[in-house]
């Protein structure tokens, strides 16, 4: 698989970071060496984003388990225990998958790590296994610092509210995130990636549209260059507080500003919000000194 697509290749030159992008490019592999196998046993939660093949639509679903759920159980290949919630969007894609393009992504906001593994996932006996194509680490950049998290007991889950626009309460949910994750596709597979910034650095324009800024990253934009080719994408917001997520689908689009400056607008489908969906309960966030003080 060649490293960066068309799309990809067409962002970078209009960012003139080809160069760049061809020397950072060299991270990416196929195989899961041990550090990396190491870290993903450590993960309570791994983000998995893909297209549901019945509907077309993309979204970005959160997995969560006992560290050791994630595994390595090869050189090009990982395992899940388990599966996403019953209610999740994902989930009857996921039931009965045979070679289906998925990405991932675990980040541990305790070290501010993040590893992605894209590839292809067919379900087990006891889940998942994924058949790595692309396997690689991203600096700690806009990642923000929680210390430590804990593990709440399952509960009996609230219907999941779904919607074709925004509450003024999911608004407020966006506008008070510092994370999201971003799941997109390409012609030969999907992606799952992170975004993260100060409070406000993402926000609803309307019930219908949310808007951010896309900050100076790896110059890779493997996201960037899914949506210039196919617009489809999914969005995660977790409340890391309470469990509760909003997962949003629609498409997404990047404007460029004569300055160099890019800012993504994303068209709501649909809206999907549960009420305390995870188990995980983690510590007040450290904001990364990266973050730029977001601007309107």
């Amino acid at each position: 698989m060649e490293t960066y697509h068309a799309g990809s290749r067409a962002v970078q030159d209009r960012a003139g970071v080809r160069d760049l992008a061809d020397h950072v490019g060299q991270i990416i592999g196929q195989g899961i060496k041990p550090v990396a196998a190491a870290f993903l046993e450590l993960q309570p939660l791994l983000i998995l984003g893909a297209a549901d093949p019945t509907t077309g639509k993309v979204w970005a679903s959160p997995l969560t388990g006992p560290p050791g759920f994630v595994r390595a159980t090869g050189p090009h290949q990982i395992s899940l225990t388990g599966g996403p919630r019953p209610a999740d969007p994902l989930t009857p894609a996921l039931s009965s998958a045979r070679d289906l393009p998925v990405g991932t992504i675990a980040l541990d906001p305790r070290t501010r790590r993040r590893m992605r593994v894209d590839g292809q996932l067919r379900t087990t006996t006891r889940g998942f296994a994924i058949e790595a194509e692309r396997v690689f680490a991203n600096c700690p950049k806009y990642i923000q610092r929680r210390e430590s998290y804990e593990t709440v007991a399952d509960r009996e889950p609230a219907p999941a509210r779904h919607s074709g626009e925004l509450t003024p309460t999911q608004a407020e949910f966006i506008a008070a995130a510092d994370t999201f994750f971003l799941a997109t596709v390409h012609d030969h597979g999907a992606d799952a990636s992170h975004r993260g910034g100060n409070p406000g650095f993402v926000r609803a324009t309307s019930p219908h549209e949310l808007t951010w800024p896309d900050y100076s990253g790896n110059a890779m934009f493997l996201s960037l260059g899914n949506l210039l080719t196919d617009p489809r994408a999914g969005l995660l917001f977790l409340d890391w507080n309470t469990g509760t997520t909003l997962q949003l689908t629609g498409e997404a689009r990047t404007e460029f500003g004569e300055d160099g400056e890019r800012r993504v607008r994303f068209l709501l489908d649909e809206v999907i919000e549960s009420a305390a969906a995870l188990p995980l309960r983690w510590s007040a966030p450290e904001y990364s000194p990266a973050n730029p003080t977001p601007t309107r």
